[in-house]
């Protein structure tokens, strides 16, 4: 198994836009569970605490890393991160590991 593990620092918004884009990105990015091959799950985290410092946190799970590596290139996936995700980063971190 992959762990596929990615924190989001969104660009300045108003607290309504924060909420409306974390919403949108929550919803598209786990729609896509059941949808591409080797993907065993995906969920996206909004609700951090104060001493976070990151907005968003995906953790998706992939049978192996060729599953990660289509999935980074997937219509689905690339629709949703295009739409919903990207135009709204302003850092992105990610960790890939083995489990």
């Amino acid at each position: 198994m992959v762990k596929h593990i990615i924190l989001w620092k969104l660009k300045d918004f108003t607290e309504d836009e924060r909420t409306d884009i974390m919403q949108g990105a929550k919803t598209a990015l786990e729609a896509l569970n059941g949808k591409i091959p080797g993907l065993i799950s995906i969920s996206l985290r909004t609700e951090c605490l104060d001493s976070s410092n990151s907005d968003m946190m995906l953790v998706s799970v992939f049978e192996d890393e060729e599953s990660l590596k289509n999935y980074q290139t997937h219509p689905l996936h690339t629709a949703a991160a295009d739409t919903y995700v990207r135009p709204f980063t302003a850092e992105r971190l990610c960790m890939d590991f083995k489990e």
